[in-house]
């Protein structure tokens, strides 16, 4: 059965500009929303403000439009600022490229987390950095106070410190800033409209791509890798191991404020609804399973065959407003190409396809 549509709150973008938004979060706005409706008063103030903010960049991007103010330098550049508890960006200039670590471990861990993201892009699908240019990876941390988010703006990384009692730092996931990163690199290549099903499909890539970081920096086979998005981003106050499980849609956490993980696992439980761009975070669920049971039926390591797979797809074959069946029917058929048509690669993403219900 269909999930009920729900009335949104009215956070986030108007419906007509759902397509436009460059600002993507990794804490969808169901999350926070219900800290807004279930927290504590400390805890619906932070929320509050989280979800106003990421508003009014929407806002403001949308009028100015997408404006791409990085350089490309043509190499491994990583660049990292500190705002200082502000909303101000960039920020401090604190690390380089090549200089030595900091005293401050957000600091370290975006400049570390950046770092794997780039390594995994080169060395494995030889790319260089988002734009496949050198585009310099800037990141902002401690923005703002307890903020309760990470999200890519259209140039740069920007990370909250957190608010300690449900989030902790938000640079802490190398997942979620391989996730953050990847936004860039569908904004330059497929361009996914950010609403509905290529939403969804936006944001699975960042999922997709953000395990892979993990996974390749831990050198852990897909039937050893966790699978969790954002483990150990919860503080031990809360009932759950991460904000979303590849593995097992719909399990990642289920609390008294943050309320229940939403995501399906199949076409038949769909959510149907405006809310969250269209379910964007919520339906992502389907396609990332979908990734979880083509790796783990090829087996080894993810990025070696269904990663390549995945990526050459984004990178060649989906286009804006590609819907599941399409990416399902591209990503097939790039098996193919790949590995021979009938292969065990191929059916294996196939079998995969059917079994979360798009084909």
């Amino acid at each position: 059965m269909a999930r009920k549509n729900k009335r949104p709150l009215g956070f986030g973008c108007e419906h007509q500009q759902y397509s436009r938004c460059p600002i993507c979060c990794v804490v969808p706005p169901h999350m926070l929303e219900n800290i807004v409706v279930n927290g504590n008063e400390q805890q619906r103030s932070w929320a509050f403000h989280t979800l106003n903010i990421s508003s009014q960049f929407r806002g403001r991007r949308n009028v100015v439009g997408a404006v791409n103010f990085a350089v490309s330098p043509g190499e491994k550049r990583r660049t990292i600022f500190d705002a200082k508890s502000t909303e101000q960006l960039p920020g401090t200039l604190v690390r380089g490229e090549g200089d030595p670590p900091s005293n401050d471990i957000a600091v370290d861990e975006a400049y570390d987390g950046a770092g794997a993201t780039y390594d995994l892009y080169y060395e494995v699908f030889e790319r260089n950095s988002i734009d496949d240019k050198g585009l310099r990876l800037d990141s902002t941390v401690h923005y703002g106070v307890k903020y309760d988010n990470a999200f890519w703006n259209g140039d740069q990384m920007v990370y909250g410190d957190g608010d300690g009692e449900i989030f902790q730092r938000f640079t802490k996931c190398i997942d979620v800033i391989g996730h953050e990163l990847t936004h860039g690199v569908t904004q330059y290549e497929a361009g996914l409209q950010y609403y509905g099903e290529s939403g969804a499909i936006n944001e699975s890539f960042s999922d997709v791509f953000g395990s892979l970081v993990k996974q390749w920096v831990k050198k852990q086979t897909a039937q050893e890798a966790d699978w969790i998005i954002g483990e150990g981003i919860f503080t031990d106050k809360v009932n759950g191991v991460g904000i979303r499980s590849m593995k097992a849609p719909g399990t990642a956490y289920d609390d008294p404020v943050l309320g229940k993980d939403p995501q399906p696992a199949h076409m038949n439980d769909k959510y149907t609804g405006f809310e969250d761009n269209g379910g964007v975070h919520i339906n992502s669920g389907i396609p990332n399973y979908a990734f979880y049971l083509a790796a783990t039926e090829i087996g080894g390591y993810a990025w070696e065959k269904a990663g390549k797979i995945w990526y050459i797809a984004l990178r060649d074959r989906l286009r804006a407003r590609t819907n599941f069946k399409r990416a399902a029917n591209i990503i097939i058929q790039v098996a193919g190409e790949l590995y021979g048509q009938g292969s065990q690669e191929q059916n294996a993403v196939q079998n995969a396809w059917q079994k979360v219900g798009v084909i």
